[in-house]
């Protein structure tokens, strides 16, 4: 029977960076996956590093989001080191562009909120963002700078973790999926792969929108997922420095010239088709932030599969299971949670306390909501 320290289910940037961060701590780690690692959710993000709240929703996530952007100057640093692979990072900031005739309130709002959170946002006005960023629209009514956010190339990031993993010692072994937990009692003693038992001290599950198809995990990752569909355009008359964001689209530039543009939200099982009324949702919105971009060559179009969880926000952390953790659901902050993922799924697997608290995101609470409504439920 094979062996090892720990075994991580997915191979997409969590899973490959838990990987790597667990090797880097002297352990023996397998990285097993259904496909061709980091080819889901981790290739078609835009790679935005954003801890800002998207909705109230999202609050929770911001402290998290903050720890993870402050120590990716660093992480980015040492896995192109450790893999020899340049990840496209760039620290240029946001501006978020507002074109109701509402935009004085929102945008007082808008900073507001952000200052209260902790996070750095100045109000400009539109003539000032269109000196910054010329490619903005006319119709452009006020802005907020957002200047500490950053974005990377998500897929050079994705293949820079793997590389990086297999240089410190991880087996990384494509095309085999993690099928059912192994469990013995009240601990998790590894995985069942292709009809294989494997056994593990630690088992980490961390497969994104699959995270849920894992017999015995599911319980405690109940991700969907959460279809997104994108486009890469080029345009030589687009100057675009930074990430360009309204409430209708995001526009993202890359060292090599592509700009890509997203995103949708729908929940559709796992189809990925792209279809003509994502595309069109996705230029009109391009169109309207930086009218330069009609005249763009769209280059490629796509669609992934964000892991959504019942409240949005991530799972991670141990369970009731001995030596089984989980971490998926990061929904639409993935690649920006990514550094402290790995930091956090670390501390835990060697027993030190979180440096940063993560008790919000306990595997354990669907599983607690599940048995409270059914409680409530016989009493009926």
């Amino acid at each position: 029977m094979r062996s090892y320290d720990a075994i991580v289910a997915g191979g997409g940037l969590i899973g490959s960076a838990i990987a790597l961060e667990l090797a880097r701590n002297d352990l023996r780690v397998a990285l097993f996956d259904s496909q061709e690692p980091g080819q889901e959710a981790s290739w078609a993000s835009a790679g935005i590093l954003s801890p800002a709240p998207e909705n109230p929703g999202m609050i929770p996530l911001v402290p998290i989001g903050q720890a993870s952007l402050a120590i990716y100057p660093d992480y980015i640093a040492l896995v192109e080191e450790l893999s020899g692979i340049a990840t496209g990072y760039r620290a240029r900031g946001t501006i978020e562009g507002l074109f109701s005739q509402h935009a004085r309130e929102e945008l007082n709002t808008i900073v507001a909120l952000h200052h209260g959170l902790g996070l750095q946002a100045e109000e400009i006005s539109a003539k000032e963002a269109q000196e910054m960023e010329p490619a903005l629209s006319e119709e452009l009514e006020a802005a907020v700078l957002r200047p500490k956010e950053a974005s990377v190339d998500n897929r050079l990031l994705a293949k820079a973790l793997l590389e990086g993993s297999k240089r410190s010692g991880v087996e990384v072994h494509a095309g085999f999926a993690v099928q059912t937990i192994w469990r013995e009692g009240p601990r998790c003693a590894g995985a069942r792969i292709q009809g294989e038992n494997i056994s593990a001290k630690f088992t980490i599950i961390a497969a994104g929108s699959f995270s849920s198809q894992i017999a015995g995990a599911e319980e405690y990752a109940p991700v969907v997922p959460a279809k997104g569909q994108m486009l890469s355009l080029r345009c030589d008359a687009a100057k675009i420095d930074r990430v360009l964001w309204s409430e209708r689209i995001y526009i993202v530039p890359r060292n090599d010239g592509r700009i890509l543009c997203g995103a949708t939200v729908e929940h559709v099982g796992f189809d990925k088709a792209v279809t003509a009324s994502g595309v069109r949702s996705n230029l009109d919105g391009a169109i309207e932030m930086a009218p330069v971009l009609a005249g763009a060559l769209v280059e490629e179009t796509w669609a992934g599969l964000r892991p959504d969880t019942p409240d949005h926000l991530p799972i991670v952390g141990a369970t009731d299971l001995d030596g089984l953790f989980i971490a998926t659901g990061h929904f639409r902050s993935g690649v920006l949670l990514t550094p402290i993922t790995a930091k956090l799924i670390g501390e835990l697997v060697a027993g030190k306390t979180p440096s940063v608290d993560c008790s919000r995101f306990n595997p354990m609470r669907f599983r607690a909501a599940r048995e409270s409504a059914r409680v409530s439920g016989a009493s009926h």
